[in-house]
């Protein structure tokens, strides 16, 4: 009797392990603890950032070329400015349109590089790798900013992309809006697309940070109703779907790029303004204005709450007291989504240095740099902003009251 009792509780054990050596795996989460990705960087010291962008020669080159020699030139010049004026952050446009100003398997070589997609610098020049090298040999990181879902820029680009474009390969992910085309972030293999680009950046790189602005999707308009049929059905709200497209992109993005290097920041620039009050009653004190959540369809302040950036850096490019969104209303606004948040998100502000270039009365408040002086100051004296970023190189190099007040803003 005895005997057959043990065989009956070894026939039981046998049959339990081996029901638990073949589970099937789980699916990978994405719901993992975020608690300590902004947390990578230990560095107290002030963000001084600078966007420069690649897009139509605004900033590098100011001409396509594939002159190694005069691509090392610009790139010198710049960050022999930007070192001189006290940056020590530079926000460089890598993937304007799908493209890359760097050795990509994914993106062909920029037009804006070189005049024609596709084309290579010449000798084998890697404009990136230069950055990266000069930036780091003067102190100054150097992060990534890429473009998710823009192809082209201006309709006549589309007939010039190159055979190796992803647009050109998968024109089933394309979608055409207002004479230009765009991926549609509905499409799980265009997030995908989107995630590996960085990735390879990451991998191929010694990269500080990998950063995104605020294109998503570009209008309410945008003709994305057959994926809607394909991907949205278990949404009632096609907004709530589009949003939790546009979650998925940047929580698994965070994911992938802190898995792949620990030490990676990476951050999102959006539109200042996350939603009216009039909107949604945790909006901003803000009326009549573009949101990133209604318009943009990026739920902004959810990516700070959940933690799955190392920064966000809101364009708040308005002047204080403005009487649609007041630059001081927004920056108390952000200061109390970081300060809210159980993870810790630095917050860094978007300063438009370009409306300076525009102001020509002195009964502008942009007039000769004065409101990108009093923003400053009052950036400085928020506790919750750890640092700015100016929109963009090129209005700083044509100002001098801009570089008199930067320096002296930046001053050690």
């Amino acid at each position: 009797m005895h005997k057959k009792l043990k065989n009956y509780f070894l026939f039981i054990f046998t049959a339990l392990l081996a029901l638990f050596i073949f589970i099937p795996p789980q699916e990978k989460s994405y719901n993992t603890d975020f608690s300590t990705i902004a947390s990578a960087d230990s560095s107290e010291e002030e963000m001084r950032g600078i966007w420069v962008a690649s897009i139509v020669n605004l900033d590098y080159p100011v001409s396509p070329t594939t002159s190694p020699e005069e691509l090392r030139s610009q790139a010198d010049e710049i960050l022999e400015n930007v070192e001189a004026w006290g940056f020590n952050t530079v926000f460089l446009q890598v993937r304007p349109c799908s493209d890359a100003l760097y050795v990509s398997n994914i993106y062909p070589w920029s037009s804006y590089l070189t005049g024609e997609q596709g084309t290579p610098p010449g000798t084998g020049f890697d404009p990136l790798n230069y950055w990266i090298e000069e930036s780091h040999r003067r102190g100054i990181e150097l992060h990534a900013w890429i473009n998710p879902f823009r192809i082209t820029h201006s309709a006549s680009e589309w007939d010039n992309l190159a055979d190796n474009s992803p647009a050109r390969l998968h024109p089933e992910w394309t979608v055409q809006f207002n004479d230009n085309f765009y991926f549609d972030p509905a499409i799980p293999q265009v997030r995908q697309m989107v995630i590996d680009g960085a990735i390879e950046l990451v991998e191929n790189y010694d990269l500080d940070g990998i950063h995104m602005d605020d294109h998503f999707y570009p209008d309410s308009n945008f003709d994305d109703a057959s994926s809607y049929e394909i991907y949205g059905q278990s949404f009632s709200d096609p907004g709530d779907w589009r949003r939790n497209n546009i979650n998925l992109l940047v929580q698994s993005m965070s994911v992938a790029l802190h898995n792949s290097n620990p030490d990676i920041k990476f951050g999102i620039a959006p539109s200042g303004v996350w939603a009216c009050e009039t909107q949604n009653p945790a909006g901003s004190n803000t009326v009549n204005t573009l949101s990133s959540y209604y318009d943009l369809y990026a739920d902004t302040k959810y990516w700070v709450e959940e933690g799955w950036l190392d920064y966000i850096a809101p364009q708040l490019y308005w002047e204080i007291g403005n009487e649609r969104a007041d630059f001081a209303v927004l920056l108390d606004w952000w200061a109390d989504v970081v300060a809210a948040s159980e993870h810790s998100t630095k917050l860094y502000i978007g300063l438009a240095d370009s409306n300076t270039s525009e102001a020509i009365s002195p009964d502008d408040p942009w007039y000769d740099g004065a409101e990108i002086e009093r923003q400053l100051n009052a950036c400085h004296a928020s506790l919750p902003v750890s640092g700015t970023i100016h929109f963009r190189y090129h209005f700083i190099a044509e100002d001098e009251n801009l570089q008199e007040i930067i320096c002296h803003a930046y001053q050690d």
